[in-house]
């Protein structure tokens, strides 16, 4: 199962990561340099990992951690973005029950929480959470705090 989850979030890491050259280090969170209305996706998104794996605390203390700092890269309204209406979103999506025969027969127990998670981030319902409580979507915490230029 700890296989499985690692797996899990190798995969989510890759798909919420932006490309970068190969000789580039990255020495920090990328969160900064993408829109507010990514960060907001991703931070539900941890959420809902976090809450999927809850049974799995190093990968809940994580994905929690990281939803976390992600507020720090977001610009949301709190009054319209109630921690309620982001819970009940991801409960939502979690409660469905996904089946696959092949799966199962080889798996017992399999839950597919993961992929409900990504429906979730993919959904029509999400993207209009995003539009609803998401200020200035298309900017970056980068373009709304540039970092002081050193003097020389």
């Amino acid at each position: 199962m700890k296989k499985t989850v690692r797996v899990l979030l190798s995969i989510a890491a890759l798909i919420t990561s932006n490309s970068y050259a190969k000789n580039e280090v990255v020495t920090s969170p990328q969160a900064g340099s993408r829109t507010y209305a990514q960060n907001y996706k991703d931070m539900v998104l941890a959420e809902c990992i976090a809450t999927a794996y809850k049974s799995e605390p190093k990968v809940a203390m994580d994905a929690g951690s990281s939803a976390s700092a992600l507020q720090d890269w977001t610009y949301y309204d709190w009054d319209k973005n109630p921690y309620a209406i982001v819970n009940h979103l991801v409960e939502k999506y979690l409660a469905r029950d996904y089946h696959n025969p092949l799966v199962e027969s080889e798996i017992k127990g399999v839950r597919f929480d993961f992929l409900k998670c990504l429906d979730m981030y993919h959904s029509k319902e999400l993207d209009m959470l995003v539009k609803r409580v998401v200020i200035h979507p298309k900017r970056t915490y980068r373009q709304d705090n540039p970092k002081p230029i050193k003097p020389k």
